[in-house]
This record gives structure tokens, C-alpha cells and sequence, in this order.
């Protein structure tokens, strides 16, 4: 089992590298700082906590998960 920091530490490097991509690819169609910028920003907060939670969930979920029994 996952412990929350490990989840925590997880989510934080996964939604970093989306919100650059974000950023670079919606800049490279907009042409626009100030809109990728705020585009990538909002993409960061939502997915950050829906990553999270989807983190958690599956952290709850045995199947694939060998035990720890032996």
C-alpha cells in the first residue's frame, strides 16, 4: 500500500510535466502567453485533485495487488 506522501509526492511530479505540456502545446496553437499561462494553470488545479483521488481509489482496490501474506 501507497502511503499518502508517496501519493502526495506522485501527483505533484505527474501534474508538473502535464501543466508544461499543457502550457507548451496551447501556446504553440494560441500564440499567447498570457492565455496558456492561465489555460495551464486551471488544467493544474482540477487534474491535480482528480489525480489524487484517482491515486487513492486504486490504492483501496486489491485486484493486482499480490499479498503481503506469505
Amino acid at each position: 500500500m501507497e502511503t499518502r506522501l508517496r501519493s502526495t509526492v506522485k501527483t505533484i511530479s505527474w501534474r508538473l510535466t502535464g501543466t508544461l505540456l499543457t502550457f507548451l502545446i496551447s501556446w504553440v496553437i494560441l500564440g499567447d502567453i498570457a492565455t496558456s499561462s492561465a489555460i495551464a494553470f486551471i488544467q493544474l488545479t482540477f487534474n491535480t485533485v482528480a489525480y489524487y483521488m484517482h491515486e487513492r481509489l486504486w490504492n483501496l482496490i486489491l485486484w493486482g495487488k499480490k499479498s503481503q501474506n506469505l
